[in-house]
């Protein structure tokens, strides 16, 4: 199973549309999480203190979890998120929140060291910029440290396309390269 985790906001994102055309390379059932239409539980004491009781009783069959569940359980992710203000989109950070769950992504060995529990074999991470400032360390770093670091998925692959806004730039040229970059990583 493919989960698609799409923190595109615009209908014609060209990160999303960077997205789609990877995903057209994948073959297997997909599940799609538009991050936009959701309304994340806001991460509150509240919040923590409901999550950290199902925890501590083992129900992680709660709705509280599906999103958990869904990354924890699919084989292939593809997070898309264009790179806005030195970042991905806070829809993007709001999800991490919802899918960092002990027991269900990632446990704690005796020694305190995340243990990964995730299915995937890999990770894409679809990204646009406007610009050519784009510091892997506020992006893409962070999704692949806590992939590798947390979710034991170490084949952890950046697709981006960026420089797309700047005055003279040929649009269509610099997201036809990374078509073609995709291309071959599926030859």
């Amino acid at each position: 199973m493919i989960l698609y985790v799409n923190a595109c906001v615009r209908s014609d994102s060209r990160t999303k549309r960077l997205s789609e055309y990877l995903l057209s390379k994948l073959h297997d059932d997909m599940t799609e999480h538009r991050l936009c239409e959701i309304d994340f539980p806001k991460a509150d004491e509240g919040f923590l203190r409901r999550r950290d009781s199902l925890i501590g009783k083992g129900e992680y069959g709660d709705e509280l979890f599906r999103f958990a569940r869904d990354f924890a359980a699919a084989d292939t992710i593809v997070i898309a998120s264009p790179y806005w203000d030195l970042s991905f989109t806070a829809a993007l950070k709001q999800y991490i929140e919802q899918i960092n769950v002990t027991g269900i992504t990632f446990r704690y060995s005796s020694d305190g060291i995340p243990v990964g529990l995730c299915k995937a074999k890999r990770v894409y991470y679809v990204s646009t910029a406007g610009g050519n400032y784009v510091p892997d360390e506020f992006g893409f770093g962070y999704i692949k440290a806590l992939c590798e670091g947390y979710y034991g998925i170490h084949d952890v692959r950046q697709i981006q396309a960026v420089g797309l806004d700047i005055d003279g730039a040929d649009e269509v040229a610099i997201l036809q390269k990374a078509m073609k970059e995709i291309d071959l990583m599926f030859r």
